[in-house]
């Protein structure tokens, strides 16, 4: 079906037309129409699928039809997990929006960058305000944004906003918008915590499920190789050196980690960088623009990277730590092998990680073969598992009454 069959207006089509965009993706083509119609949707979509589209054209097609006069006013409200996916879609609702009579003011909120300029901004004149969470609250506590026009309530990545402790911020963010807005939600995964956000948000979503194409694993060669843990350096260098891959995303489980071996692989001469939260935004803009200028090529991140970045030629990711969940092993992987290319995914395991990987493979219906390459084969034997001490109830405060306890100290 063709962008033309979804009911959208013929400038955006045209827009789309010359950005090179002909056919929807399939959450495209079923949430497009319900978001014209004017209903609230729960999209369950893996990153990759084109959901950010899905739901800026659609809140594009009906804002130009509805412009007011004077100042703009915020008709639109964004919030997205990462600063980088927060740029992504400010930048998409800008492009998409090239065409219209008149051009959206669309402003992002982020951390790493000045509260007061973007709240100037803000205050200048503002239809589409793109936010992560966090930064959102701290433009609210100023009380110099006025939400009581909006329109269009949207939660991106709503699974990894849970993640971040959104939750407690969904209760003051709802206070602060109206209660009568199309709302919005698209999440790779429904557990029941996303399900009661959901309920505190709309009563009526019409659900859309896309669950089953898993575009972003099925053009990706997946492989396994068993490592001793202090081996997975060299074996790194050793798979660079012979695949001669030309852009390498490598996962790491901590920030710490990311900086140690992005700096010995830079004093081995390879061209890496690494990426994670406590960068700069300067720096994680610039890392990122070096690194699909193919300038960087080897970049080394936290799973900050793992969602929403719209980087088409990763030939190559690497779990040099796994990770902690199925679905954040499909995020990661799903990084490479986009845009209809090939690509390659390879997870190092040591004795430590084969239950860990088991459980993965499980979860995700997929089962690996474990790799041996030569001169770093597994040695030793797996560790005898340990029963640890019963858990002593009492000895510490339960999340549940933390919260009383702050309601009653609220409440005084």
């Amino acid at each position: 079906m063709p962008f033309s069959k979804l009911g959208l207006s013929t400038k955006i089509q045209s827009t789309l037309k010359k950005s090179g965009y002909t056919e929807p993706t399939p959450v495209q083509e079923k949430v497009i129409p319900l978001v014209l119609e004017h209903k609230d949707v729960m999209a369950m979509a893996q990153t990759g699928t084109g959901k950010s589209a899905s739901f800026i054209l659609p809140i594009l097609d009906l804002w130009s039809k509805n412009v007011g006069e004077g100042k703009a006013k915020i008709k639109a409200l964004i919030l997205t997990p990462t600063r980088e996916l927060t740029l992504q879609v400010a930048n998409a609702f800008t492009t998409f929006g090239a065409d219209l009579e008149r051009k959206p003011k669309v402003v992002s909120v982020i951390g790493g960058e000045s509260l007061g300029d973007q709240i100037f901004a803000i205050q200048k004149g503002c239809d589409i305000l793109v936010a992560t969470s966090g930064r959102l609250l701290d433009v609210l506590t100023k009380k110099q944004m006025n939400l009581s026009h909006l329109d269009f309530f949207v939660l991106d990545e709503a699974d990894k906003m849970l993640n971040l402790g959104f939750a407690e911020e969904l209760e003051l963010v709802l206070e602060a918008i109206p209660q009568k807005r199309q709302n919005l939600m698209f999440s790779a995964t429904y557990p029941q915590k996303i399900l009661d956000i959901a309920s505190k948000i709309t009563k009526e979503a019409v659900e859309v499920s896309i669950e089953h194409e898993e575009p972003t694993v099925v053009s990706i060669q997946q492989r396994v190789i068993e490592v001793n843990s202090e081996n997975r350096g060299p074996l790194l260098r050793h798979l660079l050196d012979t695949h001669k891959w030309e852009q390498v995303l490598v996962f790491m489980s901590s920030k710490r980690a990311t900086d140690n071996i992005a700096a010995k692989f830079i004093k081995y001469g390879y061209k890496a960088e690494s990426f994670h939260g406590d960068l700069y935004q300067d720096e994680r803009n610039f890392t990122l623009d070096d690194f699909k200028a193919k300038k960087i090529r080897v970049l080394f991140a936290t799973d900050i990277a793992s969602r929403g970045l719209d980087i088409d030629d990763i030939t190559c990711v690497i779990n040099y730590d796994l990770p902690r969940s199925p679905a954040d092993y499909i995020h990661r992987i799903g990084r490479t092998g986009r845009a209809g290319k090939s690509g390659v995914a390879v997870s190092f395991i040591s004795h430590d990680d084969k239950a860990h990987f088991s459980l993965i493979e499980k979860r995700s219906n997929i089962k690996l073969q474990r790799e041996h390459i030569k001169g770093f084969e597994l040695t030793g034997d797996a560790p005898a598992k340990v029963k640890g001490p019963a858990p002593v109830k009492g000895k510490g405060k339960s999340k549940k009454d933390k919260l009383r306890e702050k309601a009653l100290t609220e409440s005084k």
